[in-house]
């Protein structure tokens, strides 16, 4: 199992890709493709269906995008102001806490 700096449910920003910019909340990770599932990115791409019960028109549908884990950042929201976003960076200290930069 591949260990991921995202989580589901974490804010991120595409940081490459044909989504460069964007801010978006993921609904899932798939560990085995290395990748993570966006909401609120809206591709534009879309996939046929071929007719159905539920869908006797068939045509076009949207379908959620997925990103290499690479490509995202994790963005955390600042207490004080909604507006503005920091990069949140940790590192170790010689006496194994953690601390964090922004």
């Amino acid at each position: 199992m591949r260990k991921f700096h995202v989580r589901k449910g974490d804010t991120v920003k595409v940081i490459t890709g044909e989504f460069k910019g964007r801010e978006a909340k993921i609904v899932a990770v798939l560990p085995a493709k290395s990748r993570v599932v966006l909401e609120g990115v809206s591709s534009g791409r879309m996939r046929t269906l071929r007719k159905t019960r539920k869908n006797p028109n068939g045509g076009m549908v949207e379908r959620p995008v997925s990103v290499h884990v690479s490509n995202v950042k994790k963005v955390e929201a600042v207490a004080n102001t909604v507006a503005s976003k920091k990069r949140v960076d940790t590192k170790k200290e010689d006496k194994g806490k953690v601390e964090k930069n922004a």
